[in-house]
This record gives C-alpha cells, structure tokens and sequence, in this order.
C-alpha cells in the first residue's frame, strides 16, 4: 500500500507547461504588415512574374487556395532566378487580409523588405 502512495503522491511535484509562443501563421501576418507599412511589393500574377523575371522580387509568398499549375509555374521560375518561395497556410482571402487589402491576394511578391525581417529570417 504505501509504494503506491509514494507514486501519487509524486506524480503533482510535475512543473506545469510554460504557453505555447504566438504560432507561425500570426508571425507572418505581422511581418507582412510592416511590409505593407514600410517595405516594396507586387500584389497579383502578372506583376509578380514581371517582378520575378526581372530579378527584383526577393521572396514570393503563395495562397494555399492557388491553382496548382499557376503554383508550380511560380516556383519554376522562382527557382530558376534564385527566389525563396513560401507557401502561405490560408487562403486567398486570408492573405489579403493579412496585406491590409479588401480584396483577394493569390500572389505576393516582396522587393524590399523594410523594416521587416521577412527576407532575412526564415519562415516558419
């Protein structure tokens, strides 16, 4: 009876868990913001392949919701010129939102960072 006691009686000395940091999407988003606020961007395809193609483009963030053969197309030729791409985890509306827009983003290309650390620092 009494190692039994002993067992209960240890299992409360546990350390409680500290929280969890803030997750990987609500980094991004406040990264993107100060983007918006003080860094250089293409929002859309046509002006993120232009921006690719002519080696401005530094980072090339993707909708989880874009077409896979836009997809693959974007990150043929991000490879091709060397660009970091990052899949964004929601979807177009999400990401829109998370640029400050009212409107649809499948497709965000940034040219400078600004203040941000989104180019330097990777991703989670």
């Amino acid at each position: 009876m009494a190692p039994k006691a002993e067992a209960v009686a240890a299992a409360p000395a546990a350390v409680p868990q500290k929280k969890v940091k803030k997750t990987a999407g609500e980094t991004i988003n406040s990264r993107l913001a100060l983007v918006m606020k003080s860094g250089k961007y293409t929002l859309g395809y046509k002006s993120t392949l232009k921006s690719i193609r002519n080696g401005k483009a530094k980072l090339l963030l993707i909708a989880g919701n874009c077409p896979p053969l836009r997809k693959s197309e974007l990150e043929y030729y991000a490879m091709l010129s060397k660009t970091a791409v990052h899949h964004y985890t929601g979807n177009n509306i999400d990401l829109g939102t998370a640029c400050g827009k009212y409107f649809r983003v499948g497709v965000l290309s940034i040219i400078d960072g600004g203040d941000s650390d989104i180019i330097t620092r990777p991703l989670e």
